[in-house]
């Protein structure tokens, strides 16, 4: 009797879970059908991905920008979207991805502090997403390739192994170059320098009157800097030797121009620069800017977003010009900066990954950028812009050489660290006067041939 009214219980438990269950388990909906989620009549499990981008100053700009994406993106194919933003973005996605567990699209590029970009490429952790390129935009008719700019793809900055094969795909681009206050230079009967000796005597005349002629946010931001540099100070061909760290590149006349270069221009570098050239103090080498305390600071497009609520001496003005010619004449130059996104071969939705990637190139998606002023590779872009990023994007159209590509990547080797780490972290010591011009040049020559012994 007992066993009798044990299975009599148990049946009841049973029926009463199944009816609130509606009878069996629910199906659930297909995200990539046309017929409002039934496919076949078959509803299928919601697929869902995870984007893991940084939260830059377009973040500051328009914050709820990538979340606004996010949702356009599922709207259009009911992929649903889980999105971490953070400044600190490396730290919170680190200790998953030992573990195993990779977001399936990251927006993070190369030339960060942590360098963690440049470990996923020279491990091979990243997905080759090729054959994005040839797919249709996600709502509309045409291909990823037919709304890229020309140039965008194709360098070292998207295929860095030179297989002809693209990994990183580019996303937010940034002329970048020399940010100043247009209306101090108004004030004192200044010029913008057009040549580095026109550079060293307003640097001289600012001197006089308490002003340092430069800062720089973090010795990251060289690589912009110097990139434009070296193709200033030797055109194509010399950048093009220099970023594949060709042999004896650096014992050439061109390379010592852009050691004396960087060098004198230490020596005109605010004191203050190296103590806040960090993640979590760059903002206030930012700011000498604004409070009239030095005159120029490498930086892109973002940057006045990223200082929108900073305050500023009376009269300011953003304005922004290329690195100087070398001589009189000669043309300046701006890096475009590239932000990039990419799929981490290790992702679990490898597929839909490269779906939300391709529809990165949206006019949807590259209207909801605009709106923080991030500005997407694509054709016919700059034809909406307005404020000052007129005047930013406009500065190749001003004579200025556009400059894309950044070194070569190489394989892992005990010692040896990031380009950032190896050619410009030591910037900071020129700065402060603990490193010699010497010093760093042997460091930086020692760096390169490593680099060319290990290219992957």
């Amino acid at each position: 009797m007992k066993r009798f009214f044990s299975l009599t219980l148990v049946t009841l438990l049973l029926l009463s879970l199944l009816t609130a269950c509606g009878g069996a388990p629910q199906p659930a909906v297909n995200p990539g059908s046309s017929d409002g989620g039934q496919s076949g009549g078959e509803p299928q499990t919601a697929q869902t991905i995870e984007v893991a981008a940084l939260s830059s100053g377009y973040i500051d700009a328009y914050g709820d920008m990538w979340k606004e994406v996010c949702e356009a993106f599922t709207t259009e194919t009911g992929v649903n979207v889980t999105l971490t933003l953070e400044k600190n973005l490396e730290d919170v996605i680190s200790p998953s991805m030992q573990g195993g567990d990779y977001p399936d699209v990251v927006l993070l590029a190369t030339g960060r502090e942590k360098g963690l970009t440049e470990n996923f490429i020279k491990d091979k952790l990243i997905a080759d997403i090729t054959d994005v390129l040839s797919m249709t935009v996600p709502g509309e008719s045409v291909t990823v390739s037919s709304k890229l700019i020309p140039g965008f793809v194709g360098t070292n900055a998207t295929n860095p192994y030179g297989d002809g094969k693209t990994y990183l795909a580019p996303m937010f681009y940034s002329p970048c170059g020399l940010f100043y206050n247009a209306g101090l230079l108004e004030e004192k009967g200044w010029t913008v320098p057009t040549t580095w000796d026109e550079m060293w005597e307003l640097g001289d005349k600012a001197k006089v009157e308490g002003i340092d002629l430069f800062t720089y946010p973090t010795t990251g931001y060289f690589d912009a800097f110097f990139y434009a540099l070296m193709y200033s100070v030797g055109g194509p061909d010399f950048f093009n030797k220099a970023t594949s760290y060709a042999e004896g590149v650096w014992d050439t006349p061109e390379g010592q121009q852009c050691f004396d270069i960087v060098t004198k221009l230490a020596s005109y570098t605010a004191k203050v620069t190296p103590a806040q050239a960090n993640e979590s103090d760059f903002s206030q080498n930012q700011q000498l800017i604004l409070d009239n305390k030095a005159i120029f600071c490498p930086n892109g497009t973002w940057l006045p977003g990223e200082m929108a609520d900073a305050p500023r001496a009376d009269g300011f003005k953003w304005g922004m010009t290329a690195l100087p010619a070398v001589s009189a004449g000669g043309a300046g130059a701006s890096y475009a900066f590239l932000e990039q996104i990419w799929v981490p071969s290790g992702a679990a939705n490898v597929d839909a990954a490269k779906q939300f990637v391709a529809f990165m190139y949206s006019d949807a998606a590259a209207d909801i950028f605009l709106k923080g002023g991030a500005v997407q590779p694509i054709n016919g872009i700059v034809e909406k812009l307005d404020g000052d990023n007129v005047m930013f994007y406009s500065i190749y159209e001003n004579g200025a050489n556009a400059v894309v590509g950044i070194f070569s990547t190489y394989a892992s080797v005990p010692g040896l660290g990031t380009n950032r780490e190896e050619f410009f972290d030591p910037v900071n010591g020129l700065v402060s006067g603990n490193t010699t011009q010497e010093q760093w040049v042997a460091r930086f020559k020692e760096a390169s041939d490593l680099m060319r012994e290990n290219l992957l």
